[in-house]
Parts: structure tokens; C-alpha cells; sequence
């Protein structure tokens, strides 16, 4: 993939740079924050830099809280559709084991490591934040599997065997998406907390699970609801 090609050998050069560099630039925004290496509680099997959870979130009142949620720096974060969806490909390893796969939106990269863990053939982790690919390589290299990279889903017609889509639906502008993933590959796997009337040609629900972002932000109850679906052509 012509994306893949350009961007992977970007991300090997100077790797130990990164920590510092994404440092200075959660701070631009969170003046005392601190990205550390965290297991995550509902997928101790793996291991994340993230925003450290020491964070004197006491000092956050609404508006900054609105701000880290506006701000793309979702990548110091293991949302909790992303810790959900982990989990699933972990107790589900058949579902990605010897596939070519696809985690659309990948933020930090939990769904592209866990598939990888699991036994794909190869993935790729996929979105538009530099940032968001910085973190996912770092985090790959931390649990000690290899992945490619995308900044643009659209850029080529790849085809993948599955693609996972993780706290995407957010904004339902973005529920078009579902019927082009399917286009590009034979199963899609969605977590999300946010859509509550899920309804999409070919898509089935599959499970319910409780999580909440790591470290927690104290959202509202109703996004810790992650349901999972799976969507097949």
C-alpha cells in the first residue's frame, strides 16, 4: 500500500525522539501532564503510553475537560470503546487470526495491537493524526509487535479481510462510513458508546460491556455502555 510505504519508514527514524516530543505536545494543553507506560484494567495482557493517571484531574473543571474531548490528543487515552473492543479481539482471536486488518481511527492503537497479539497476518494502524501514529508506534513497540501505518484510509482501494472501528461513531456524520468499510472488507467490528438507536444494513449486535476511558475522565454514565457490533458482506 503506497500510503503504508511512505509513512512506516517515517516513524523509524528517531523513534526515541517521540516520547519527548509528544511530552512538549500533551503539554501544550495539559501544562502538568505525563504520558507513562499503563496496563489497561479491562486488557491487562496490554500496555499503553498514556496520559499518567497521577494527573491532578482535580484541577479540571468543565470547560478543560471539554477541551481535552474537543482537542485531538484522544491518542493519551484508551477510550473505552477501544478497551472494550481489545478485549473482545482477545477472547475472539479467531476473528482476526491469519487476516490482513485495518483499525480505522486507531488513536493510541489498542484494537491494531490486540489484533496483531491475537495472530493477524498484518495490520495497519490507521488515522489522520501524526500524533495518533507516533503514539501507535510507540505503543506497538511496547507490546512487542509490528504494524504498519496509514494517515489516509481513502487515499488507495486496499482491501482488508477485516476492519475494526473503535469510538468512530461520535460524530454521525460518520455512520456513512459503515456501509464504505464494508466495501472494503468481509467483517467490520465497531465499538461504540455513543450511537443509542445502532441500526445499519448488515451490521448485528454482538455484546455489551461496561469500561471507562484510562485514565478516567468521570464522563457521563452513559459512555462507559459500549455495545460491539459486527458487519459482514
Amino acid at each position: 500500500m503506497l500510503t503504508v510505504a511512505l509513512i512506516a519508514p517515517a516513524l523509524k527514524t528517531g523513534q526515541m525522539m517521540k516520547i519527548p516530543s509528544l511530552q512538549a505536545r500533551l503539554r501544550e494543553y495539559l501544562p502538568h501532564g505525563q504520558l507513562s507506560r499503563q496496563r489497561l484494567p479491562l486488557a491487562p495482557e496490554l500496555e499503553l503510553w498514556l496520559l499518567d493517571e497521577a494527573y491532578p484531574q482535580h484541577l479540571l473543571d468543565g470547560e478543560q475537560i471539554q477541551r481535552i474531548m474537543n482537542y485531538p490528543a484522544y491518542w493519551c487515552f484508551c477510550w473505552a470503546s477501544g478497551q472494550v473492543m481489545a478485549r473482545y479481539i482477545i477472547d475472539h482471536p479467531e476473528l482476526v487470526r491469519g487476516k490482513r486488518v485495518l483499525d480505522f481511527g486507531c488513536g493510541s492503537a489498542v484494537a491494531a495491537i490486540a489484533a496483531a497479539k491475537a495472530g493477524a497476518s498484518s495490520v495497519v494502524a490507521c488515522d489522520l493524526d501524526s500524533d495518533a501514529l507516533a503514539i501507535s508506534k510507540l505503543n506497538a513497540e511496547a507490546n512487542a509487535v509490528n504494524l504498519a501505518y496509514s494517515a489516509d484510509f481513502f487515499a488507495d482501494s486496499e482491501s482488508y479481510d477485516v476492519i475494526l472501528v473503535a469510538d468512530v461513531l461520535y460524530d454521525r456524520a460518520n455512520l456513512p462510513l459503515l456501509g464504505e468499510f464494508l466495501t472494503r472488507a468481509n467483517t467490520v467490528l465497531v465499538a461504540d458508546s455513543r450511537v443509542k438507536d445502532f441500526s445499519f444494513p448488515g451490521y448485528r449486535h454482538l455484546q455489551f460491556q461496561r469500561a471507562t476511558t484510562i485514565p478516567d475522565l468521570a464522563e457521563s454514565e452513559e459512555f462507559s455502555r459500549v455495545n460491539v457490533y459486527l458487519g459482514e458482506r
